[in-house]
């Protein structure tokens, strides 16, 4: 702002009447008096100005200033009083609206409602009868029955646009979503939807319960990674070469069998079915059925054995060889921390949280240099640290954990979100954590864990946080996660939210079968194409489902052919939804500061018996 010089100022001219006249003369001196000019009277509409008024063009009401300092002070109060009522006003609304302003300006409900509809599409096996997706059915009813296999695997979820299960992404959704139930349940309950996210979770830990079969003998236990792809046979009609609706398969669905040598995946439905246990803590025989599997299985994926060679599951013969060009994993003791850490949650057993504490550090050298400060179905030490973090926040247990819980790692992630030394953003603001891959699934998940450790801040009663020589506040973190979550909604250069059904712009050729293929008749594989490559519109809305999204442009193709851009998953959207409850705002009416912050302080917590008796 520049400065004001006496230029700035307009000249006066003062003028003081004359007694018993309407005339005005100019005044002698400058402070002797002035005529305050209400303009009382009517104004000439007629344009002719010249002619004489029969109207004094001046009222007299005898009003004279005699002193100039008394004046000058009059004129000084009078301003002070006018910006201190302004200021108070401005205060007050600030105080008033504070939530409203950490608010995206999307309407996140409805955003919600539907971004949940999109797990009731994925769902294989016995469709619900009451549920409101109209274009599915009845599908892999057949499911595990393959050659010599005869496992019950009918259920869980079909993966994205195709119609393979995987068990690996599956408990990584199922963990995920449990995981927002654990923090935000009350903000499910305020909207309607605690029951309807419980059902989908159940969907899923029921079907990680028939994954794995633990053994009755010294030999390795059971995990079937994958339920459909291509067969023995690579020229007949498979999950891959075929374009149909999964209530028309008809063809022989192969089944991947891995043992718990497949510390990844062992460890991925280990967190999957402990953080459900803890959602399902009401139903006492479910959460403890849930709580043995996962126990049984985190022993035999970490016990000390030298015949045993832990390792992952795409690399594991043909226990995921078909994974590998879908969700190929990088390293596994990320998975068995993440594991750990949550059967400590489940259990409250310390030795859980040792195992996890001692091999965070094993876990951060396997990490890839890539998928730093990155949390998706991959890497899990973003999100290991996170837990970590709350754990030193709210119980601190103390030596000899605290190594491994320091804030250090978290702080850091934060701070890479907020600068573009580590990730770079697009012009239309969306992060860019892995710029050659569907970017959305990424952004929604650093949205998710932004808002989160903000909330742990201001469960805390802190405004701000540190790493190295960088600052950042509350406001920041929110103002990240806001404006990634805007992005996805709509807010982007396209002006178009990339989540099918929301707002009046959205996807139309989603790479999905179900949602491509008109209901009403059965289609072959080979006529299925048709409806790959069409130019028309689905036929069917997917309400609810994050398409990949744009590239590192801002530019979107919405062609069914071009996955990269058009392909939804189930992982994906489990982290649009942890990201949509974070920033949801409660509607409670109560006074109490946790319950307007809508986060369960000590509900993760139910099962551990170290928390202070402060808390």
């Amino acid at each position: 702002m520049s400065e004001t010089s006496g230029a700035d100022y307009r000249p006066s001219s003062f003028v003081h009447s004359v007694s018993g006249s309407s005339r005005l003369l100019p005044s002698a001196n400058r402070w002797n008096s002035i005529e305050l000019d209400f303009t009382l009277l009517p104004q000439s509409s007629t344009g002719f100005d010249s002619l004489p008024s029969r109207f004094s063009k001046s009222f007299d009401f005898n009003l004279t200033i005699r002193d100039k300092k008394y004046f000058k002070r009059f004129v000084y109060v009078s301003i002070f009083i006018l910006v201190f009522i302004l200021v108070l006003v401005l205060l007050l609304h600030f105080l008033t609206h504070k939530n409203h302003e950490d608010s995206p300006s999307r309407n996140l409900t409805d955003a919600l409602n539907q971004a949940l509809l999109f797990f009731d599409v994925q769902k294989s096996g016995h469709f619900p009868g009451d549920s409101p997706i109209k274009f599915r059915g009845d599908s892999g009813l057949n499911d595990g029955k393959a050659g010599n296999i005869n496992a019950s695997l009918v259920g869980g979820f079909y993966d994205s646009g195709n119609n393979i299960k995987f068990s690996f992404t599956t408990a990584y959704t199922v963990t995920l979503l449990s995981w927002s139930v654990i923090e935000y349940h009350q903000k499910y309950a305020d909207i309607g939807e605690l029951d309807h996210i419980k059902n989908i979770i159940q969907w899923g830990s029921d079907y990680l319960l028939n994954v794995f079969i633990p053994s009755n003998t010294s030999e390795s236990s059971i995990l079937y990674s994958q339920v459909g792809g291509v067969g023995s046979d690579k020229n007949a009609d498979n999950d891959i070469n075929c374009w149909q609706r999964p209530e028309d398969m008809k063809y022989t669905r192969p089944v991947s069998v891995c043992d718990d040598t497949a510390s990844d995946l062992a460890g991925e439905i280990v967190a999957g079915m402990s953080a459900a246990s803890l959602v399902f803590a009401e139903n006492k025989e479910y959460s403890r059925k849930l709580v043995k599997a996962a126990e049984k299985l985190f022993n035999l994926a970490t016990r000390q054995d030298p015949s045993r060679k832990p390792g992952l599951y795409t690399a594991n013969g043909n226990c995921g060889v078909q994974a590998q060009d879908f969700y190929n994993s990088s390293s596994y003791m990320d998975e068995l921390v993440w594991g750990g850490t949550w059967l400590f949650f489940a259990t409250g057993n310390s030795s859980y949280l040792k195992y996890a504490t001692d091999n965070f550090y094993s876990a951060e050298d396997e990490e890839l240099i890539k998928d730093k400060g990155i949390f998706y179905w991959n890497n899990k030490q973003t999100a290991n640290a996170i837990l970590l973090t709350r754990i030193r926040f709210f119980i601190d247990p103390g030596y000899p954990y605290e190594e491994a819980l320091s804030t250090n790692r978290t702080d850091l992630t934060m701070c890479s979100y907020l600068s573009n030394k580590q990730f770079s953003m697009t012009e239309g603001g969306l992060i860019l954590q892995q710029p050659d891959s569907a970017p959305l699934q990424y952004a929604a998940t650093a949205s998710f864990l932004s808002k989160l450790y903000s909330d742990y801040l201001e469960l805390l009663r802190r405004t701000s946080g540190s790493c190295n020589t960088a600052n950042f506040t509350l406001g920041m973190l929110r103002g990240f996660s806001i404006s990634q979550v805007d992005y996805i909604l709509g807010n982007n250069p396209m002006k178009m939210s990339y989540m099918v059904g929301y707002g009046d712009h959205y996807p139309n050729q989603v790479h999905h079968r179900a949602a491509s293929i008109p209901v009403g008749k059965w289609h072959s594989c080979a006529e299925g194409n048709q409806f790959l490559n069409s130019k028309e519109k689905n036929p069917n809305v997917i309400v609810g489902a994050m398409v990949g999204g744009p590239d590192k442009n801002d530019i979107y193709l919405d062609e069914r052919d071009k996955p990269r851009f058009t392909e939804p998953s189930i992982s994906s959207n489990a982290g649009l939804v942890a990201a949509l409850v974070s920033l949801h705002n409660s509607p409670s009416e109560s006074s109490d500061f946790y319950d307007k912050l809508g986060i369960d302080k000590l509900g993760i917590f139910q099962n551990v018996h170290l928390i202070p008796d402060d808390l």
